[in-house]
């Protein structure tokens, strides 16, 4: 079996049905004790100190753990991954690309050769992935049940945030990561609620700080919705695998993330968003477009080093939480 590493979420199935170990290159930088070690090797190897850290991170990630292969999502994320594929090429490393379609034409078309291609270069096919989906089926609806938790404050936001991104790859081990969301569900359930004076949603990418959720609960916030953490966890529950990535909205249009975004809003019964922006991703222009049209007030939080949030971020955050306690009384 080799392991196969991907630099944001793809159909996870694919790997698993060819029989190979998948491993997200975000989770291994950021969940290692010392993620700056990954940085600073990257800026070593030459890579500009002005581009996002979690590139270094999967730049690092590759060269020090030596996975077998790595797929690298060159449409519907980070556009430095083609200067990033490049970089893998020159070095050596085993490398292909996917994928996801912008246009709304022949999205399920362009989708569906994109999974095709991925299959075969891995050594199985769409049949065989459309089998193996019904196996992370369940898993995918138990972390639904997470959520629902999570709304139901007996999940606290942070909990939410690990178990959904690491449901990219499921811990390379789906049949453990499986039983230990059962006993973590079970457990969870027999909570009291969460006492919170706030409730509060989390979009964007997932954020690069440390201690965010335990700021936030800190100061009476509950964060029942964390937007692309829930996205990752792919919430279809269509039975045709290639309809269930079309309506993973990150990848797509914003307008497909707002219209989620909202609906969200109105059922979790929020009191406001934090919009979450790297430092140096394209991703930020969005931001214009997410306060112009979420439904509730949004403040915008940007970060760039692995850490705690900064004093100045800290301030804001506490003038923003006093707003919406004020706009609820």
């Amino acid at each position: 079996m080799k392991q196969v590493g991907f630099t944001t979420t793809i159909p996870v199935e694919i790997i698993f049905a060819s029989n190979n170990i998948p491993v997200d290159l975000n989770n291994i930088f950021i969940t290692d004790d010392n993620p700056h070690t990954f940085i600073d090797f990257a800026e070593q190897e030459g890579l500009p100190r002005n581009t996002c850290n979690w590139i270094k991170g999967i730049y690092a990630s590759v060269m020090q753990n030596k996975v077998d292969k790595v797929i690298s999502v060159t449409g519907g994320d980070c556009s430095n991954n083609h200067a990033l594929t490049e970089i893998f090429r020159s070095e050596g490393t085993d490398v292909t690309t996917f994928s996801y379609p912008y246009e709304d034409n022949s999205r399920y078309v362009f989708l569906k050769a994109e999974m095709n291609r991925l299959a075969d270069e891995l050594g199985t096919d769409l049949g065989a992935v459309q089998k193996f989906q019904e196996n992370l089926q369940g898993i995918r609806s138990k972390l639904k049940k997470l959520d629902e938790l999570t709304v139901e404050n007996k999940v606290t936001g942070s909990e939410n945030h690990l178990w959904l991104v690491s449901s990219t790859d499921f811990n390379g081990d789906y049949v453990s990561f499986e039983h230990n969301l059962d006993a973590f569900l079970d457990e969870a359930q027999r909570r009291e609620r969460i006492k919170s004076n706030l409730r509060i949603g989390l979009i964007g990418v997932p954020p690069i700080f440390t201690d965010l959720y335990e700021f936030l609960e800190n100061k009476g916030v509950h964060v029942a919705f964390n937007e692309v953490q829930r996205q990752f966890s792919i919430v279809s529950e269509k039975s045709d695998i290639v309809d269930k990535y079309l309506d993973y909205t990150y990848p797509y249009d914003i307008s497909y993330r707002i219209e989620d975004i909202n609906r969200e809003i109105k059922e979790r019964k929020l009191d406001g968003i934090i919009h979450y922006v790297q430092s140096f991703c394209y991703r930020q222009l969005q931001d214009l477009i997410i306060k112009r049209e979420v439904d509730v007030p949004v403040i915008t939080i940007e970060g760039n080093e692995p850490g705690g949030v900064d004093a100045r971020t800290k301030i804001r955050l506490e003038s923003f939480i006093e707003m919406l306690e004020e706009r609820k009384k």
